[in-house]
Protein backbone atom coordinates (compact mmCIF):
# COMPACT_ATOMS: atom_id res chain seq x y z
CA UNK A 1 0.00 0.00 0.00
CA UNK A 2 2.97 2.34 0.96
CA UNK A 3 5.03 1.41 -1.64
CA UNK A 4 4.84 4.34 -4.00
CA UNK A 5 4.13 6.87 -0.86
CA UNK A 6 6.67 10.16 -1.53
CA UNK A 7 9.44 9.37 0.80
CA UNK A 8 10.97 12.37 0.55
CA UNK A 9 7.72 14.55 1.28
CA UNK A 10 7.15 12.30 4.35
CA UNK A 11 10.42 13.07 5.74
CA UNK A 12 10.43 16.72 5.18
CA UNK A 13 7.50 16.89 6.57
CA UNK A 14 8.17 15.04 10.27
CA UNK A 15 11.42 17.11 10.10
CA UNK A 16 9.94 20.45 9.94
CA UNK A 17 7.28 19.70 12.55
CA UNK A 18 9.61 17.90 15.41
CA UNK A 19 11.73 21.09 13.95
CA UNK A 20 8.91 23.71 15.14
CA UNK A 21 8.91 21.64 18.55
CA UNK A 22 12.19 21.93 19.18
CA UNK A 23 12.43 26.02 18.32
CA UNK A 24 9.04 26.61 20.34
CA UNK A 25 11.33 24.81 23.35
CA UNK A 26 13.32 27.85 22.95
CA UNK A 27 11.77 30.81 22.25
CA UNK A 28 7.91 30.04 24.10
CA UNK A 29 9.81 29.85 27.91
CA UNK A 30 9.67 33.95 29.13
CA UNK A 31 5.82 33.77 27.56
CA UNK A 32 5.05 30.73 29.04
CA UNK A 33 6.70 32.19 32.72
CA UNK A 34 4.94 35.39 32.27
CA UNK A 35 1.23 33.59 31.29
CA UNK A 36 0.98 30.75 34.07
CA UNK A 37 2.51 33.42 36.34
CA UNK A 38 -0.43 34.86 35.90
CA UNK A 39 -3.32 32.86 36.20
CA UNK A 40 -1.78 30.42 38.27
CA UNK A 41 0.09 32.20 40.47
CA UNK A 42 3.39 29.89 39.58
CA UNK A 43 5.43 30.59 37.13
CA UNK A 44 6.78 27.27 34.20
CA UNK A 45 8.76 27.81 31.42
CA UNK A 46 6.83 24.72 29.37
CA UNK A 47 3.57 25.85 28.63
CA UNK A 48 3.36 26.03 25.16
CA UNK A 49 5.65 23.46 24.68
CA UNK A 50 3.58 20.73 26.32
CA UNK A 51 0.70 22.30 24.03
CA UNK A 52 2.63 22.44 20.82
CA UNK A 53 3.68 18.65 21.84
CA UNK A 54 -0.02 17.47 22.02
CA UNK A 55 -0.71 19.46 19.07
CA UNK A 56 2.03 17.59 17.40
CA UNK A 57 1.02 14.12 18.81
CA UNK A 58 -2.68 14.93 17.47
CA UNK A 59 -1.62 16.68 13.98
CA UNK A 60 0.61 13.23 13.30
CA UNK A 61 -2.39 10.84 13.91
CA UNK A 62 -4.23 13.06 11.77
CA UNK A 63 -1.84 13.34 9.03
CA UNK A 64 -1.49 9.11 9.23
CA UNK A 65 -5.49 8.79 9.01
CA UNK A 66 -5.79 10.94 5.90
CA UNK A 67 -2.47 8.83 4.39
CA UNK A 68 -4.33 5.62 4.37
CA UNK A 69 -7.97 6.96 3.25
CA UNK A 70 -8.09 7.31 -0.42
CA UNK A 71 -8.30 10.46 -1.81
CA UNK A 72 -11.30 10.03 -3.46
CA UNK A 73 -13.40 9.88 -0.22
CA UNK A 74 -12.77 13.70 0.12
CA UNK A 75 -14.56 14.38 -3.58
CA UNK A 76 -17.50 12.39 -2.29
CA UNK A 77 -17.31 14.59 1.37
CA UNK A 78 -16.63 18.52 -0.30
CA UNK A 79 -19.49 20.02 0.04
CA UNK A 80 -20.74 18.91 3.29
CA UNK A 81 -17.16 19.75 4.63
CA UNK A 82 -17.13 22.81 2.83
CA UNK A 83 -20.91 24.28 4.13
CA UNK A 84 -19.61 22.91 7.49
CA UNK A 85 -16.54 25.01 7.98
CA UNK A 86 -18.69 28.40 6.43
CA UNK A 87 -21.47 27.26 9.20
CA UNK A 88 -18.01 27.35 11.15
CA UNK A 89 -17.47 30.90 10.18
CA UNK A 90 -20.42 31.89 11.10
CA UNK A 91 -20.76 30.91 14.41
CA UNK A 92 -17.36 32.44 15.00
CA UNK A 93 -19.24 36.13 14.93
CA UNK A 94 -21.82 35.19 17.45
CA UNK A 95 -20.85 36.44 20.97
CA UNK A 96 -20.37 34.21 23.96
CA UNK A 97 -19.02 31.29 21.01
CA UNK A 98 -15.93 32.93 19.72
CA UNK A 99 -13.01 33.05 21.58
CA UNK A 100 -10.52 36.06 20.59
CA UNK A 101 -6.75 35.96 20.32
CA UNK A 102 -4.34 39.01 20.48
CA UNK A 103 -6.74 41.18 18.26
CA UNK A 104 -8.83 39.04 15.87
CA UNK A 105 -12.16 37.01 17.28
CA UNK A 106 -11.49 34.02 14.56
CA UNK A 107 -11.52 30.74 17.30
CA UNK A 108 -14.75 28.82 18.40
CA UNK A 109 -14.03 27.64 22.53
CA UNK A 110 -15.39 23.95 22.84
CA UNK A 111 -14.96 23.17 26.09
CA UNK A 112 -11.36 23.07 26.95
CA UNK A 113 -10.10 23.47 23.48
CA UNK A 114 -10.37 26.34 21.06
CA UNK A 115 -10.47 25.80 16.99
CA UNK A 116 -10.04 28.32 14.33
CA UNK A 117 -11.88 27.60 11.69
CA UNK A 118 -10.43 29.78 9.08
CA UNK A 119 -7.23 27.36 8.92
CA UNK A 120 -9.75 24.38 8.26
CA UNK A 121 -11.62 26.59 5.50
CA UNK A 122 -8.43 26.74 3.58
CA UNK A 123 -8.26 22.68 3.02
CA UNK A 124 -12.47 22.53 2.81
CA UNK A 125 -12.06 25.46 0.33
CA UNK A 126 -9.38 22.82 -1.64
CA UNK A 127 -11.67 20.25 -1.80
CA UNK A 128 -14.59 21.93 -2.73
CA UNK A 129 -13.12 23.89 -5.41
CA UNK A 130 -11.34 20.75 -7.00
CA UNK A 131 -14.70 18.66 -7.11
CA UNK A 132 -16.27 22.42 -8.57
CA UNK A 133 -13.39 23.21 -11.34
CA UNK A 134 -13.83 19.26 -12.61
CA UNK A 135 -17.16 19.47 -12.87
CA UNK A 136 -17.18 23.02 -15.25
CA UNK A 137 -14.10 21.83 -16.74
CA UNK A 138 -15.27 22.71 -20.62
CA UNK A 139 -16.72 25.84 -18.75
CA UNK A 140 -14.34 27.49 -16.89
CA UNK A 141 -12.88 30.14 -19.59
CA UNK A 142 -15.95 31.48 -19.88
CA UNK A 143 -17.42 34.43 -18.39
CA UNK A 144 -21.12 33.66 -17.55
CA UNK A 145 -20.77 29.89 -16.14
CA UNK A 146 -16.69 30.17 -15.49
CA UNK A 147 -15.88 33.55 -13.81
CA UNK A 148 -19.27 34.65 -12.42
CA UNK A 149 -19.86 31.29 -9.89
CA UNK A 150 -16.20 31.21 -9.11
CA UNK A 151 -16.57 34.30 -7.94
CA UNK A 152 -19.17 33.90 -5.98
CA UNK A 153 -17.97 31.34 -4.13
CA UNK A 154 -14.72 32.89 -3.07
CA UNK A 155 -16.82 36.08 -2.38
CA UNK A 156 -18.79 33.82 0.12
CA UNK A 157 -15.98 32.40 1.75
CA UNK A 158 -13.50 35.48 1.87
CA UNK A 159 -16.49 37.26 3.41
CA UNK A 160 -16.77 35.84 6.28
CA UNK A 161 -13.01 35.97 7.14
CA UNK A 162 -13.00 39.77 5.97
CA UNK A 163 -15.17 40.44 8.99
CA UNK A 164 -13.42 38.56 11.59
CA UNK A 165 -10.71 40.30 10.47
CA UNK A 166 -8.19 37.98 9.27
CA UNK A 167 -5.62 39.57 6.54
CA UNK A 168 -3.36 36.86 6.39
CA UNK A 169 -6.17 34.06 5.67
CA UNK A 170 -8.00 36.13 3.28
CA UNK A 171 -4.40 36.39 1.48
CA UNK A 172 -4.17 32.36 1.43
CA UNK A 173 -7.70 31.78 0.65
CA UNK A 174 -7.48 34.48 -2.42
CA UNK A 175 -4.51 33.38 -3.93
CA UNK A 176 -5.43 29.61 -3.46
CA UNK A 177 -8.79 30.07 -5.30
CA UNK A 178 -6.94 32.06 -7.68
CA UNK A 179 -4.18 29.66 -8.91
CA UNK A 180 -6.66 26.94 -9.06
CA UNK A 181 -9.10 28.72 -11.07
CA UNK A 182 -6.06 29.65 -13.76
CA UNK A 183 -4.59 26.22 -13.76
CA UNK A 184 -7.91 24.80 -14.41
CA UNK A 185 -8.28 26.76 -17.59
CA UNK A 186 -9.51 30.02 -15.83
CA UNK A 187 -8.97 33.09 -18.03
CA UNK A 188 -6.24 35.21 -16.64
CA UNK A 189 -8.08 38.59 -17.91
CA UNK A 190 -11.29 37.36 -15.37
CA UNK A 191 -8.42 36.62 -12.88
CA UNK A 192 -7.35 40.17 -12.36
CA UNK A 193 -11.35 41.04 -12.76
CA UNK A 194 -11.46 38.65 -9.59
CA UNK A 195 -8.81 40.50 -7.88
CA UNK A 196 -9.57 43.65 -8.69
CA UNK A 197 -13.03 42.90 -7.25
CA UNK A 198 -11.70 40.86 -3.86
CA UNK A 199 -9.88 43.97 -3.03
CA UNK A 200 -13.08 46.39 -3.87
CA UNK A 201 -14.99 44.14 -1.40
CA UNK A 202 -12.45 42.76 0.95
CA UNK A 203 -9.68 45.30 2.09
CA UNK A 204 -12.89 48.25 2.88
CA UNK A 205 -13.40 45.80 5.80
CA UNK A 206 -10.65 44.40 6.96
CA UNK A 207 -9.23 48.21 7.26
CA UNK A 208 -11.99 49.15 9.16
CA UNK A 209 -10.06 47.91 12.21
CA UNK A 210 -7.68 50.54 12.97
CA UNK A 211 -4.95 48.61 14.22
CA UNK A 212 -5.22 47.20 10.46
CA UNK A 213 -4.97 50.37 8.72
CA UNK A 214 -1.80 51.01 11.48
CA UNK A 215 -0.27 47.80 10.28
CA UNK A 216 -0.09 49.28 6.32
CA UNK A 217 1.24 52.82 7.83
CA UNK A 218 3.90 51.35 9.49
CA UNK A 219 4.90 48.79 6.15
CA UNK A 220 4.96 52.32 3.82
CA UNK A 221 6.49 54.52 6.36
CA UNK A 222 9.17 51.97 8.20
CA UNK A 223 12.00 54.89 9.13
CA UNK A 224 9.61 57.45 10.49
CA UNK A 225 11.08 57.08 14.41
CA UNK A 226 7.67 57.98 15.62
CA UNK A 227 6.17 54.85 13.51
CA UNK A 228 8.98 52.86 14.78
CA UNK A 229 8.04 53.28 18.49
CA UNK A 230 4.71 52.66 18.38
CA UNK A 231 2.29 50.66 16.07
CA UNK A 232 5.47 49.54 13.96
CA UNK A 233 7.41 48.54 16.85
CA UNK A 234 7.03 44.49 16.53
CA UNK A 235 8.45 44.81 13.10
CA UNK A 236 11.45 47.10 13.65
CA UNK A 237 11.81 44.20 17.06
CA UNK A 238 12.13 41.49 14.15
CA UNK A 239 14.49 42.76 11.65
CA UNK A 240 16.69 43.35 15.05
CA UNK A 241 16.10 40.01 15.72
CA UNK A 242 17.32 38.59 12.27
CA UNK A 243 20.07 41.22 12.60
CA UNK A 244 21.31 39.87 15.43
CA UNK A 245 21.35 36.19 14.64
CA UNK A 246 24.51 37.39 11.70
CA UNK A 247 25.77 34.04 9.28
CA UNK A 248 25.87 31.62 12.57
CA UNK A 249 23.35 32.89 15.15
CA UNK A 250 23.52 33.15 18.83
CA UNK A 251 23.07 29.72 19.60
CA UNK A 252 19.67 27.57 20.23
CA UNK A 253 18.39 28.60 22.98
CA UNK A 254 20.24 31.88 23.73
CA UNK A 255 18.06 34.31 22.03
CA UNK A 256 17.72 37.84 23.88
CA UNK A 257 14.54 39.05 21.98
CA UNK A 258 12.35 36.37 22.86
CA UNK A 259 12.42 37.47 26.89
CA UNK A 260 9.64 39.87 25.55
CA UNK A 261 11.06 42.04 23.28
CA UNK A 262 9.31 40.62 20.18
CA UNK A 263 5.99 40.17 20.11
CA UNK A 264 4.51 36.85 19.07
CA UNK A 265 7.69 35.40 19.19
CA UNK A 266 6.34 31.63 19.34
CA UNK A 267 3.63 32.68 16.07
CA UNK A 268 4.29 34.55 13.64
CA UNK A 269 7.25 36.01 14.44
CA UNK A 270 9.19 32.58 15.22
CA UNK A 271 10.79 33.07 11.84
CA UNK A 272 12.94 36.27 13.16
CA UNK A 273 13.56 34.02 16.11
CA UNK A 274 14.85 31.15 14.26
CA UNK A 275 17.41 33.76 12.70
CA UNK A 276 18.69 35.50 15.72
CA UNK A 277 19.56 31.37 17.18
CA UNK A 278 20.55 29.65 13.70
CA UNK A 279 21.92 32.38 11.82
CA UNK A 280 21.70 32.60 8.22
CA UNK A 281 23.43 29.83 6.97
CA UNK A 282 21.35 27.59 9.16
CA UNK A 283 18.50 28.95 7.89
CA UNK A 284 18.96 28.26 4.26
CA UNK A 285 18.68 24.53 4.66
CA UNK A 286 14.70 25.33 6.56
CA UNK A 287 14.45 27.15 3.73
CA UNK A 288 15.49 24.28 0.95
CA UNK A 289 13.44 22.33 2.96
CA UNK A 290 10.52 24.08 2.27
CA UNK A 291 11.86 25.10 -1.11
CA UNK A 292 11.62 20.79 -1.33
CA UNK A 293 9.03 19.65 -0.30
CA UNK A 294 7.11 22.52 -2.65
CA UNK A 295 8.57 20.70 -5.62
CA UNK A 296 7.61 17.32 -4.32
CA UNK A 297 4.14 18.83 -3.87
CA UNK A 298 3.68 20.12 -7.18
CA UNK A 299 5.72 17.26 -8.72
CA UNK A 300 2.43 14.67 -7.22
CA UNK A 301 -0.13 16.93 -8.87
CA UNK A 302 1.54 16.76 -12.08
CA UNK A 303 1.45 12.76 -11.89
CA UNK A 304 -1.64 12.56 -10.42
CA UNK A 305 -4.06 9.88 -11.83
CA UNK A 306 -6.94 12.30 -12.24
CA UNK A 307 -7.90 15.59 -12.19
CA UNK A 308 -9.61 15.45 -9.25
CA UNK A 309 -6.31 14.50 -7.54
CA UNK A 310 -4.31 17.11 -9.84
CA UNK A 311 -6.12 20.11 -8.63
CA UNK A 312 -6.95 18.60 -4.96
CA UNK A 313 -2.67 18.37 -4.74
CA UNK A 314 -2.17 21.62 -6.53
CA UNK A 315 -4.16 23.47 -4.12
CA UNK A 316 -2.67 22.13 -0.67
CA UNK A 317 0.84 22.79 -2.29
CA UNK A 318 -0.25 26.33 -3.17
CA UNK A 319 -1.42 26.60 0.29
CA UNK A 320 1.77 25.76 1.65
CA UNK A 321 4.02 27.58 -0.59
CA UNK A 322 2.04 30.84 0.17
CA UNK A 323 1.70 31.06 3.41
CA UNK A 324 5.21 30.09 4.05
CA UNK A 325 5.98 33.18 1.87
CA UNK A 326 3.83 35.94 3.10
CA UNK A 327 5.08 34.57 6.73
CA UNK A 328 8.65 35.34 5.61
CA UNK A 329 8.47 38.51 3.64
CA UNK A 330 6.45 39.77 6.82
CA UNK A 331 9.23 39.22 9.00
CA UNK A 332 11.75 40.56 6.73
CA UNK A 333 9.56 43.67 6.00
CA UNK A 334 8.61 43.42 2.56
CA UNK A 335 4.72 42.98 3.63
CA UNK A 336 2.43 44.14 6.61
CA UNK A 337 1.80 42.09 9.53
CA UNK A 338 -0.71 39.66 8.60
CA UNK A 339 -0.52 37.14 11.96
CA UNK A 340 -0.11 33.82 9.14
CA UNK A 341 2.05 30.84 11.23
CA UNK A 342 4.84 29.59 9.35
CA UNK A 343 3.77 26.47 8.09
CA UNK A 344 4.68 23.11 10.97
CA UNK A 345 7.17 25.73 13.19
CA UNK A 346 4.91 28.26 14.76
CA UNK A 347 2.48 27.83 17.60
CA UNK A 348 -0.79 27.22 16.66
CA UNK A 349 -2.46 23.88 16.65
CA UNK A 350 -5.54 24.50 14.24
CA UNK A 351 -2.96 25.59 11.75
CA UNK A 352 -0.51 22.72 12.32
CA UNK A 353 -3.92 19.90 12.42
CA UNK A 354 -4.51 21.18 9.16
CA UNK A 355 -1.78 21.46 7.57
CA UNK A 356 -0.97 18.04 8.84
CA UNK A 357 -3.86 16.30 7.70
CA UNK A 358 -3.08 17.87 4.21
CA UNK A 359 0.30 16.97 3.53
CA UNK A 360 -1.43 13.44 4.24
CA UNK A 361 -3.68 13.46 1.79
CA UNK A 362 -0.82 14.65 -0.89
CA UNK A 363 0.82 11.16 0.24
CA UNK A 364 -2.23 9.39 -0.21
CA UNK A 365 -1.87 10.70 -3.82
CA UNK A 366 1.85 10.01 -4.47
CA UNK A 367 0.81 6.59 -3.82
CA UNK A 368 -1.69 6.56 -6.69
CA UNK A 369 0.57 9.17 -8.79
CA UNK A 370 2.75 7.52 -11.59
CA UNK A 371 4.00 9.15 -15.14
CA UNK A 372 1.62 6.43 -16.96
CA UNK A 373 -1.25 7.73 -14.96
CA UNK A 374 -0.11 10.93 -15.37
CA UNK A 375 0.04 10.66 -19.32
CA UNK A 376 -3.07 8.62 -19.52
CA UNK A 377 -5.15 11.83 -17.86
CA UNK A 378 -3.52 13.79 -20.09
CA UNK A 379 -4.51 11.88 -23.35
CA UNK A 380 -8.07 11.87 -21.70
CA UNK A 381 -7.99 15.84 -21.42
CA UNK A 382 -6.47 16.37 -25.29
CA UNK A 383 -9.43 14.18 -26.62
CA UNK A 384 -11.94 15.93 -24.71
CA UNK A 385 -10.71 18.95 -27.15
CA UNK A 386 -9.90 21.18 -23.75
CA UNK A 387 -6.87 22.46 -22.28
CA UNK A 388 -5.43 23.75 -18.91
CA UNK A 389 -2.21 24.42 -17.65
CA UNK A 390 -0.44 21.16 -16.49
CA UNK A 391 -3.95 19.22 -17.17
Amino acid sequence: MFRRIDLLLLGITVVLTLFGLAMLASVSVYESYQLTLRLYGVGTNSFYLWRTFLHVLFGLGVMFVTTVIPYRFWEGMAKIFFFGTIFLLILVLIPGINAGWGTSWSWLRIGPFSVQPSEVLKLTLIFYLSVWLQKREQLIGTFKEGFIPFATLLLISTFLIAIQPDLGSFLVLCTIASTMFFIAGGSIFHLGLGGGLAALVGLPIILQKSYIRLRFIAFLFPDDPAIRETFGFQIKQALITIGSGGFFGVGYGKSIQKFGYLPEVKGDMIFSAMAEELGFFRLLIVLSMYAMLVYRGYRIAENAPDRFGFLLATGITTWIAVQTLINIAVNIGLFPLTGLTLPFISYGGSSLVALLAAVGILLNISMHSTTEASLARRQSKKKLGGWALGA
